[in-house]
């Protein structure tokens, strides 16, 4: 229980659960302490590699005129101990790099807490104008959701958490499960850590995955030559051969050297292809390496959650762990790098024709495990994204998951708060959609808070469909397909009106109804880029429609009218209002929502205050 503490009371012991803030502070502290032990050994360590160094040199010179015995045997006495050292240096290296990405992450973390996201990555590259609710929602970019809920450690993750919030899941016990795994990972701050620590150390470049996976899906052709196979046998065969007989006396050591230097120059025939494979593949490869490390690690964990367990299931071949053939493969393509030093070069490729010999292990590797690569990739990108929305979860401990309805439509939510806003300035309200079909009429002046609670309403929506918790007090959805219309735009390059790029996206939410899908749908001031007669007629015709194909959303408005909607649908359609007030020639806002058809409309009210004439 690695986030919780006991505190011992008149002989009674209470639990007490450590908060988010508190339990990043002590671990930071914990880690800073020991960066500074660390930096200490390292620079004690550097001082005992000079010292021997020098006794080294200084034994030899003091030994000159002794035999060579004595010079050897007095050397090795400091020369031992100097190239151990090395070893430990090196260790010690890698442990502070550790803790100094700990360190990072912690930071990091503790300025989360307070709305500061501005460190994490903000995906702005999976922004989509066209897509159904991301852009609207502002999902993903500068101070974006996904900034927010984003900790991943892969590229493979990072790209699973954004195809999770860019469609979300639509049945219940899919939420469910993704649910169970968040709670399961929330609890596990320690995994969390190491997993993103282990992950960030050797982060793999963006086009990393999808290159590995190309690689995976080419075919092997030196496995399959005969000439090839032949080739890596003949060589050392011939060699050793000749090397006897010429040991022997039975021919000429010439021979021996003339084959050795033919097998050499023979080489230069696979030299272009091993050097692609190390260019084009070679360290990217490696980074598997890192994806080894990970899966370990959540192998070695016991999980809770039936849906982790799943992932991990999925990662057996045979009831054999990935990590093995992982680094199996990392362990050859470090051999093959032998290649690059020219004094090897010569020896191995005229001894045992090394190039083609470890080609065809890579390519005899690729054959048995290839067709797992994209499966283990998938699964650590899980894993991935599945710790971010445990970090999420941890860091909120007052966010509720939401009750799965299968039964539609339904939201309900209480004390519903907007989770990018800081705590001092979200008001809550509440929400209420209980049956299908079933809209609610928002009305309210400029800057009272409609846009705002419809975008507290789709992104605790969406929040709740991909399996996190909502900022809310409680909440209960039934999951249909989330589709927004809040930032419609004009388009000087496709030559499209900001009018026909809104009628574009209603048309877009109108098929996929008559398609039978089933929409929650929010939308912000429809048809705004026309007159305000056309405005109403066509409003009025929209959400009739929308009745019709037993639709279900939220529309904000400045036009009032629309609130004589509910006398055509009474049990259908409920009028809510965000109200400006004006107390002492001032407007004030209370941002909280009440029943009914907005009064006071600011718009005269502000030009007045700022000296423009209006007529009565």
């Amino acid at each position: 229980m690695e986030f919780q503490n006991f505190i011992i009371f008149a002989g009674k012991t209470k639990l007490r659960i450590m908060k988010p803030q508190e339990w990043y502070n002590n671990n930071l502290s914990d880690t800073k302490q020991s960066l500074n032990k660390v930096n200490k050994t390292i620079l004690y360590i550097s001082i005992i590699r000079i010292l021997l160094f020098v006794g080294c040199i200084s034994t030899v010179i003091a030994l000159w005129s002794h035999s060579i015995q004595t010079i050897i045997t007095g050397a090795c006495c400091t020369l031992i101990p100097f190239l151990i050292m090395i070893k430990v240096h090196s260790r010690f290296f890698i442990r502070r790099q550790w803790l100094e990405v700990k360190a990072e992450i912690l930071n990091k973390e503790l300025k989360g807490l307070n709305n500061d996201y501005s460190e994490f990555d903000e995906g702005k590259e999976f922004a989509d104008t066209e897509h159904l609710y991301s852009f609207d929602l502002d999902i993903f970019g500068r101070k974006s959701l996904f900034q927010a809920i984003n900790r991943t450690c892969t590229y493979i993750g990072k790209t699973t958490l954004a195809e999770w919030m860019k469609k979300h899941l639509r049945k219940k016990e899919n939420i469910e499960e993704r649910q169970e795994c968040v709670r399961d990972l929330a609890e596990r701050n320690d995994f969390r850590m190491n997993f993103a620590i282990t992950g960030l150390i050797n982060r793999s470049e963006n086009n990393d995955d999808s290159d590995i996976r190309k690689w995976a899906e080419t075919e092997s052709s030196l496995t399959k030559s005969t000439w090839a196979k032949a080739l890596i046998w003949l060589v050392p065969s011939i060699n050793i051969i000749l090397l006897v007989c010429g040991l022997a006396d039975i021919i000429s050591m010439s021979w021996f050297g003339l084959a050795f230097s033919f097998f050499v120059i023979l080489s230069f025939s696979v030299i272009k292809r091993a050097t692609a494979l190390q260019e084009e593949y070679g360290k990217k490869l490696k980074t598997l390496s890192t994806y080894a490390r990970l899966i370990t690690l959540a192998q070695n964990e016991e999980w809770n959650a039936r849906g982790i367990k799943d992932i991990i299931k999925r990662l057996e071949i045979d009831g054999k762990s990935p990590a093995e053939a992982l680094n199996a493969l990392t362990k050859e393509l470090d051999r093959l790098d032998l290649r690059n030093n020219q004094i090897m070069y010569v020896i191995l490729e005229g001894s045992m024709f090394f190039q083609l010999r470890q080609m065809i292990r890579i390519e005899a590797w690729k054959d048995r495990y290839g067709k797992y690569l994209s499966g283990w990739l998938e699964a650590v990108g899980e894993l991935d994204a599945l710790c971010s929305l445990g970090t999420f979860a941890y860091n909120h401990p007052g966010y509720q998951y939401a009750e799965i309805t299968d039964t539609p439509f339904c939201y309900e939510a209480e004390e519903l708060g907007h989770p990018l806003m800081p705590k001092e300035q979200c008001v809550k309200n509440d929400a209420l959609i209980p049956s299908r079909p079933y809209f609610l009429i928002i009305t309210g002046a400029n800057m009272a808070g409609k846009s705002t609670y419809l975008r507290t309403i789709g992104v605790n929506y969406l929040l709740a469909c991909i399996g996190a918790p909502s900022c809310c007090k409680k909440m209960k959805i039934y999951p249909a397909q989330l589709i927004t219309s809040l930032r419609t735009s004009d388009s000087l390059s496709d030559n499209e009106s900001y009018f026909f790029a809104e009628l574009k996206r209603l048309k877009r939410i109108i098929d996929m109804l008559n398609r039978g899908d089933e929409l929650f749908i929010i939308l912000d001031e429809i048809l705004k880029g026309t007159n305000s007669t056309d405005k109403q007629k066509g409003s009025f015709s929209l959400i009739r429609q929308f009745m019709t194909l037993k639709a279900n959303g939220i529309i904000a408005t400045h036009d009032l009218l629309l609130g004589e909607l509910v006398k055509y649908f009474p049990d259908q359609i409920k009028n809510y209002c965000f109200e400006a007030d004006i107390k002492n020639n001032e407007l004030y806002f209370s941002y909280k929502i009440r029943e009914g058809i907005a009064q006071n409309m600011n718009a005269c009210f502000l030009m007045k205050k700022m000296g423009i004439v209006i007529e009565e």
